[in-house]
């Protein structure tokens, strides 16, 4: 498993090669290293699906890609010699993390909810603030827009957590962006 680990790894950096916008290799290693936390919580999730499934969770991501039926995670994981029935159920999960698609939805399987977790784990924070710019920046979003999006999406995710370990770590996280939007608050006041 772990030359498919290291493989997909490698997929990825060459799949995001260009990508600035807070996607990308270095978010698909943290969503993985949470998911596999949050998986040694869980004693029935299959930790072969957490794994490619949250290294994998970007590869086909409607925001950044135009594939249909999972393309990109599919050729991945066919190139790889992965039986059919797995990289369904690799698809499954990776479709269930989206927030935007999946609006009050939760993951039908333990597994979905374990990486859907890791990836909004991803999305707060100081992480999560430094990626909400970057991916604004990239896509001409002003900051005051940006800190629309913390109010829109960001300050909810904590509430939608699926698992206990995820719902401890988001606490932390989620406390720090209240903080930084008080700062931000203070300083525009003192204008």
């Amino acid at each position: 498993m772990q030359q498919m680990i290291d493989a997909a790894k490698e997929y990825i950096r060459e799949l995001f090669a260009e990508n600035a916008d807070g996607h990308g290799l270095e978010h698909a290693l943290r969503v993985y290293r949470n998911a596999m936390l949050i998986a040694e919580t869980e004693p029935g999730a299959d930790r072969r699906i957490v794994a490619l499934g949250a290294l994998l969770h970007d590869a086909d991501d409607h925001k950044l890609f135009h594939t249909e039926n999972n393309l990109n995670a599919r050729r991945f994981l066919k190139a790889q010699g992965m039986e059919p029935e797995t990289a369904d159920r690799i698809c499954e999960a990776i479709n269930a993390v989206s927030f935007s698609q999946n609006k009050g939805k939760r993951p039908g399987t333990v597994e979905g909810q374990i990486i859907q977790d890791a990836d909004r784990l991803d999305a707060i924070g100081a992480v999560g603030i430094a990626r909400t710019f970057a991916y604004g920046g990239k896509h001409g979003r002003t900051p005051e827009g940006s800190i629309s999006h913390f109010h829109e999406k960001l300050l909810l995710l904590k509430d939608l957590m699926n698992t206990g370990k995820a719902k401890e770590m988001a606490e932390e996280r989620h406390i720090f962006m209240e903080q930084f939007l008080q700062e931000w608050d203070r300083e525009l006041g003192e204008k």
